[in-house]
């Protein structure tokens, strides 16, 4: 059995546009045939968010597929640097500060898993009897905790700690962060923009998950995110992968 063929892909997306924005902002990519996930959070009191993250899913989207992994994720990455280029200049063009997006970006092969991203957008990995956060979020929050060594608590209380430090279309130059995750059979990644993270707390998006079907865990976590006001536009991906049985036919010993 090839590699390849070790594991079985499913996924579910859904984006909802909430109970308070006028518009969503907010763009999935979900594409189990080639491995390919996406989320996409226009930044929110920026003009032309959707613009931003409609951009950069697209772009994502038109990329080759059948590529082995490595080569993948050094396309996306040439791609998105494309994409923040074209952001920035598109701004200029249309005379605003800043079109912008945050992105999560899920690839896969075999049985390895590879995140990129920039911004406070999410990946979360359900395996066993927990969810564990596998980005780390782009924000004021994050770095006054890393680099002025704070709690939580007093990180929360400075004035912009949630203030995104990257996303695509944010600056000339774009730094992305990524990580490699071993996979194994059973493994369930969340992708989500802050629309859910916010608003419903990991506890609950373990236990929407805890079913184990991408499309009915996709739908709770959307009416959660609505239970709890539905404050922001809500996106999330949701992705389950699975061994494949292999050929279990035996020849009758009496042939």
């Amino acid at each position: 059995m090839s590699e390849e063929a070790q594991l079985r892909w499913t996924s579910a997306a859904r984006t909802d546009i909430g109970l308070v924005r006028s518009n969503n902002e907010d763009m999935v990519l979900d594409r189990p045939e080639r491995r390919m996930w996406a989320v996409a959070d226009g930044m929110g009191g920026h003009a032309y968010g959707e613009v931003a993250s409609r951009m950069t899913v697209e772009a994502l989207d038109a990329l080759p597929a059948g590529e082995p992994l490595q080569q993948a994720v050094a396309q996306a990455r040439v791609c998105l640097l494309g994409v923040n280029s074209a952001l920035v200049a598109e701004a200029v063009a249309r005379n605003v500060p800043v079109i912008g997006t945050t992105l999560v970006l899920l690839l896969a092969s075999g049985r390895t898993g590879t995140c990129i991203w920039a911004g406070d957008s999410r990946i979360y990995l359900c395996r066993g009897g927990s969810l564990h956060q596998l980005t780390r979020d782009h924000n004021q929050f994050e770095e006054l905790q890393i680099r002025n060594h704070l709690s939580r608590e007093e990180a929360s209380a400075f004035p912009g700690a949630n203030m995104i430090t990257r996303a695509l279309g944010a600056a000339s130059t774009l730094e992305l962060d990524e990580i490699q995750v071993q996979v194994s059979d059973g493994d369930m990644f969340l992708l989500c923009s802050d629309g859910l993270s916010n608003a419903v707390s990991q506890d609950a998006m373990f236990g929407a998950l805890q079913g184990g079907d991408c499309a009915q865990a996709a739908d709770a976590l959307i009416k959660l995110a609505l239970a709890a006001g539905g404050r922001d536009n809500i996106s999330v991906v949701v992705v389950r992968a699975d061994d494949v049985e292999p050929d279990q036919t035996v020849l009758n010993p009496s042939l």
